[in-house]
């Protein structure tokens, strides 16, 4: 009996990303990427089960490339604003070394893919949203050593708010101004003193 064949799954994910980036979300069916890729639909259903599958799949790599990205930077220093700054910046750097995964991760609204992923990508998408609060958490913590909501939602602003609003909403990569800016832009939000909440922990963050 013969083996059925075994295909290269970010292979696959890499034409569904092509084809988000060039026809828009939509085109991300199991036939379009099976066309492109030269793969039967079959293998592809086998893979991924069904086309909110596929899609919600790409997504998901391409938020663990960015998360995995965005740890590493942080890691990388010592000093906790820096740290604050390079997650910050992490969006910049993604653009730069996965420019499809950035677009894709770009483009397409998470929400819009929990009603049609299936509960193993659902439950991987809300994994993601761990990930990130642990790292807020995390940062919060080797900036003032606390991390209650108040002090999170400052690190969120500096992490997500910031760079939607200075980055994101502009052609990626951002040029070396708009990262600068950024850049300032945290320091001085990290420079303001927090108010004294050290008693009013959030059950959330512990």
């Amino acid at each position: 009996m013969p083996r059925p064949q075994v295909y290269d799954r970010d292979a696959i994910l890499d034409v569904a990303e092509e084809l988000a980036i060039q026809r828009g979300v939509k085109s991300v069916t199991i036939r379009a990427v099976s066309e492109r890729a030269g793969i039967s639909n079959g293998a592809i259903y086998h893979a991924f089960g069904s086309r909110g599958g596929l899609a919600g799949r790409a997504w998901v790599r391409a938020a663990r490339r960015f998360l995995a990205l965005q740890r590493e930077a942080v890691d990388a220093q010592h000093d906790p604003v820096r740290a604050v700054i390079a997650a910050a910046d992490a969006p910049a750097v993604f653009s730069e070394q996965y420019p499809s995964s950035a677009r894709l991760w770009l483009s397409i609204a998470r929400d819009g893919l929990i009603g049609d992923a299936p509960p193993e990508v659902q439950a991987e998408l809300r994994a993601l949203d761990t990930d990130l609060r642990d790292l807020l958490i995390r940062l919060s913590i080797a900036m003032w050593d606390r991390k209650d909501a108040a002090s999170v939602a400052v690190i969120e602003d500096c992490v997500v708010g910031l760079p939607t609003g200075l980055m994101l909403r502009r052609p990626m990569p951002p040029n070396a101004d708009t990262r600068r800016r950024l850049a300032a832009a945290v320091e001085a939000i990290l420079s303001v003193k927090l108010g004294d909440n050290h008693a009013h922990t959030s059950r959330n963050h512990r």
